[in-house]
């Protein structure tokens, strides 16, 4: 287990991507200003999706293009083919394609109309793409604890595409539950075959908290020796493909929950809590994460 990870704040794509409202560029670029001032170093901004199926993600390039340059951080641009891999390179702002393969035929149809075998072949695709434009390539495997269609996923198939996505060298492999069905002991099972199955690549999380779990799945990971984690601020988040899947991790949760745990993320705390009120204010209601809604702990004692 690491005492420090790597932490990849996803909200400004997956915290709004299902958001019925829509979010101004000006206000989802104060968002990304906002991570970065808390201390967000890999920040996923936008997707580059078909804006008819994702309303929310219909500006992305605009978003790229107000990005702030900062020395050390990596913006990260979501992609699920090639039309958007390019789209995402063209913009010249971006630092890594984040591509996308799903463990079942069901939800890889429902979410980019291709089966299974075929997403894995593009998601490998996109990561040679990144490389060859000299970014970086990474890949997640979604729905890897369940399907909102086919309902329980193999623990051998999630592993053996792992196996395939290291062959393309990526950054890392990620576990998604995209709909928020995990618990801590499949997760802890999981995360140590796949670290095992691509070893030296890195591990990356992706936890909903759709049922409650979405925490405890987040420690049972790090300490089975997953070394990135995603989360949302706010905990906003959902797929707009997945009936049923509800936010992401807080995170301003995560975080609390780390270092409290004596493990490090080079987040501030009370920054993200701050980000957090704002960001109500802007969607109009309070949002999910529970963090942010408690008394500070521990006090602050100040001297006379």
């Amino acid at each position: 287990m690491s005492r420090r990870i790597s932490f990849v704040e996803v909200g400004p794509r997956d915290g709004l991507q299902n958001e019925k409202t829509l979010v101004s560029t000006a206000d989802k670029l104060e968002l990304v200003r906002l991570g970065l001032d808390a201390g967000a170093r890999r920040i996923e901004v936008a997707s580059f999706v078909n804006p008819k199926r994702v309303p929310q993600m219909a500006d992305a390039e605009a978003v790229c293009a107000g990005l702030p340059s900062v020395d050390s951080v990596s913006y990260i641009g979501l992609v699920l083919n090639g039309k958007g891999a390019e789209r995402a390179i063209a913009t010249g702002r971006l630092h890594e394609l984040g591509a996308v393969c799903v463990s079942t035929d069901g939800f890889a149809i429902a979410n980019q109309g291709q089966t299974s075998d075929e997403s894995l072949d593009v998601a490998k695709a996109i990561v040679g793409m990144a490389r060859d434009a000299g970014l970086k390539g990474q890949a997640t495997i979604g729905a890897a604890f369940g399907c909102p269609f086919e309902g329980e996923v193999s623990e051998d198939r999630v592993v053996a595409m792992a196996a395939s996505l290291a062959e393309a060298d990526p950054i890392e492999v990620a576990l998604a539950d995209t709909i928020g069905v995990a618990d801590p002991a499949h997760v802890s099972r999981l995360v140590r075959r796949v670290i095992e199955a691509i070893a030296p690549l890195p591990v990356r999380v992706h936890f909903h908290n759709t049922r409650g779990t979405g925490i405890a799945n987040v420690w049972a990971a790090v300490e089975a020796g997953a070394s990135v984690v995603d989360a949302a601020l706010g905990g906003l988040g959902g797929c707009p493909f997945a009936p049923g899947a509800a936010g992401n991790v807080s995170s301003e949760d995560v975080v609390y929950m780390l270092h409290r745990a004596g493990v490090e993320t080079g987040m501030d705390l009370s920054k993200l809590i701050a980000a957090n009120h704002w960001l109500a204010g802007v969607m109009n209601r309070k949002l999910p994460g529970m963090v942010a809604q408690a008394p500070a702990f521990p006090k602050i004692v100040q001297e006379n």
